[in-house]
């Protein structure tokens, strides 16, 4: 069994400060986070509003002073918020792992059986 220990598995939930109702492209600054709607969240990254999938069952959801994207679902290639640079978690079929680099979600392994324990991806190859 090879284990991936991960500094903190991103795929569940991720904690985003921010509030406001830009849209995606629009410029922006600082390194906020709101929720377009209850799928995507937008991240404010290099002065300007990019989308991030929140393709789990809880979605997008805007708390008092932070939003919650949930992302246990998100797929290789989606975007991905500068907070989860460098962690990441299994893929939603449990067959690979993904890590999010460069602001995008890129397979890093491929495994028969892939499960988070706790704050490490397992990946079974």
């Amino acid at each position: 069994m090879n284990r991936l220990s991960l500094a903190l598995v991103s795929f569940g939930f991720f904690l985003l400060s921010g509030c406001g109702g830009p849209g995606s492209g629009d410029s922006c600054d600082g390194g906020d986070y709101v929720c377009q709607d209850d799928a995507q969240a937008l991240e404010c990254r290099n002065g300007e509003w990019r989308a991030l999938a929140c393709r789990g069952p809880l979605g997008c959801r805007e708390l008092s002073d932070s939003v919650r994207c949930d992302t246990s679902l998100n797929l290789e290639n989606d975007a991905c918020a500068q907070d989860a640079e460098g962690r990441g978690g299994c893929a939603p079929d449990g067959k690979s792992l993904l890590l999010c680099e460069g602001g995008v979600l890129k397979k890093t392994d491929a495994c028969s059986s892939c499960t988070v324990q706790g704050d490490q991806a397992v990946c079974t190859p």
